[in-house]
């Protein structure tokens, strides 16, 4: 089940975070963007929903309505639920919201060095739009194109 983030939540999402990016430290030389991040405000501002089996949070899906697109900032699953299509659900439900709120593209970044996010993303339909470095660190921004949004959605504002 996905569902919107609670605030007794946070301490899950923040070790889920810690958990799924932690093994890039030693790659980037630095904490990787998702673990600097502020999950409370994610919380408070209703950007994040969790997937939940069984009552353990297995992994999460931060959003961040836009202009014009939905900005996909992370999805997270942690390592022990790995392989189980957990992220592919997450992503799923992520392009399914935007869809919903009538956009009709979903963006994302990921980092340069994270080499199997890229093949992942491309491999889901994204396409990368360009590349470069924002807050130190060296991104890779990419978009996939979704049905188009009605008229008067956010998409079309």
């Amino acid at each position: 089940m996905i569902r919107p983030a609670r605030a007794d939540d946070l301490g899950a999402i923040e070790s889920i975070v810690r958990e799924a990016y932690g093994h890039y430290r030693a790659r980037l030389g630095k904490e990787p963007g998702p673990m600097l991040d502020d999950y409370r405000a994610h919380i408070g501002g209703g950007r994040i929903h969790v997937l939940e089996e069984n009552g353990l949070l297995h992994g999460l899906v931060v959003l961040i309505p836009e202009v014009g697109t939905m900005f996909l900032d992370n999805v997270a699953v942690r390592p022990d639920a790995q392989g189980r299509g957990y992220g592919r659900q997450l992503i799923d439900f992520a392009e399914a919201e935007a869809m919903r709120l009538g956009y009709s593209s979903i963006r994302l970044y990921t980092n340069v060095a994270m080499t199997e996010n890229l093949s992942l993303y491309g491999r889901l339909g994204f396409i990368e739009t360009h590349r470069g470095e924002e807050k130190g660190f060296a991104r890779v921004y990419m978009q996939k194109a979704l049905r188009p949004g009605p008229p008067g959605s956010p998409a079309c504002a």
